[in-house]
């Protein structure tokens, strides 16, 4: 029985949640779409560099709900999770998920994607431990500000072992899985790190690493 930990984009479903999510803004008129969307790419590509602004990355995904209720964000994700998270879903990971199940392992998604996005992504999986970056409300409302630690690249580790401390649990014959190379921190503190479907920077430290590469596509 061990810890076994999850990044959720690219690694348990077939693309990015959070870049997805900015298009699905778009589509619903929510955001100017030409300007949001030119953005949200830039976003992206500063991710997959490396170098990307966490905090302005928050302020800009979590802005267009600010003044939102919860019950009004609700109704976006519901449309959300079956027009444009559905297709994304992948078998071989529901088969991963349940071989670690079945080991008696405990599950947990860490992302650096906000839970307003990923919280019904990781319901459908039935992964109840959540840990990604947090949207502040107040009032009810969302106020388009992100709270606490974000859950990207070292902020991982440092709220992965807040909640140990909080839980109980502990990293002995833990698992990580994950596409990139933002993991590096944390899949160099698990004793079994797996690169799922990784980026050229991620494939390049497995095979120097003799760390298993797996692919769920």
């Amino acid at each position: 029985m061990a810890l076994a930990i999850f990044d959720l984009d690219n690694t348990l479903i077939a693309g990015d949640s959070d870049h997805r999510w900015g298009e699905f803004l778009c589509a619903e008129g929510l955001v100017d779409a030409e300007q949001h969307a030119r953005e949200n790419d830039a976003f992206y590509e500063a991710y997959q560099q490396g170098g990307l602004d966490i905090q302005a990355y928050l302020a800009f995904a979590l802005g267009p709900i600010s003044g939102m209720t919860e019950t009004e964000v609700a109704n976006l994700q519901s449309i959300f999770m079956s027009d444009w998270i559905e297709p994304m879903l992948l078998d071989e990971a529901f088969k991963l998920l349940d071989k670690h199940r079945s080991a008696g392992d405990e599950l947990l998604i860490i992302t650096a994607t906000n839970t307003v996005v990923t919280r019904p992504i990781a319901d459908r999986l039935q992964i109840s431990t959540l840990i990604g970056c947090e949207a502040e409300i107040q009032n009810g409302r969302y106020t388009g500000r992100s709270t606490g630690v974000p859950t990207f690249q070292q902020g991982k580790v440092i709220r992965l072992n807040e909640w140990l401390s909080e839980s109980g649990q502990v990293m002995d014959g833990a698992w990580f899985y994950s596409d990139s190379h933002n993991d590096l921190p944390l899949l160099e503190k698990v004793d079994n790190p797996v690169a799922v479907d990784p980026d050229k920077k991620l494939l390049a430290v497995a095979q120097e690493r003799g760390w298993p590469v797996l692919s769920l596509r």
